[in-house]
């Protein structure tokens, strides 16, 4: 039964978009899975799409998968670049692990014009400007 499940509730681990790069004509920004445990994750396997209005059309972006074998504690890892163009769609990030023999999973989701300036804090452990999403 669905009820005798446990609920494997993910804490200290964190998906944040942050600004990598800047110059006049551009900004390069990636996107980073972050392990704020004091274990290590396992079998990490990060979806990534965008969807959302645009313009008065529907749009969706291209799913992505990443597979990651181990994160060790208190590291990261860069999932992917992400284009400026698409911080006024909804960008989510389904995350799954391991810990042993217990899996785990939970989704993060960039709301539309959320990834601004007035958001951005210090990043944990990347030490770079962003916003995060614990």
């Amino acid at each position: 039964m669905i009820k005798d499940l446990p609920e494997n509730k993910v804490k200290d681990i964190a998906i944040a978009v942050a600004l990598e790069k800047e110059s006049a004509e551009s900004k390069i920004w990636y996107v980073y899975l972050i392990n704020l445990k004091k274990e290590p994750i396992e079998n990490v396997l990060i979806t990534s799409k965008g969807y959302g209005e645009k313009n008065g059309e529907q749009v969706k972006t291209s799913t992505l998968r990443h597979m990651f074998p181990l994160v060790e504690e208190g590291s990261y890892k860069l999932i992917e670049p992400i284009d400026e163009q698409t911080f006024g769609l909804n960008n989510e990030y389904w995350l799954s692990f391991y810990i042993g023999k217990n899996i785990y999973d939970k989704k993060f989701i960039f709301l539309p014009e959320s990834i601004v300036e007035l958001n951005f804090i210090k990043l944990p452990v990347v030490n770079k400007v962003g916003v995060m999403i614990l």
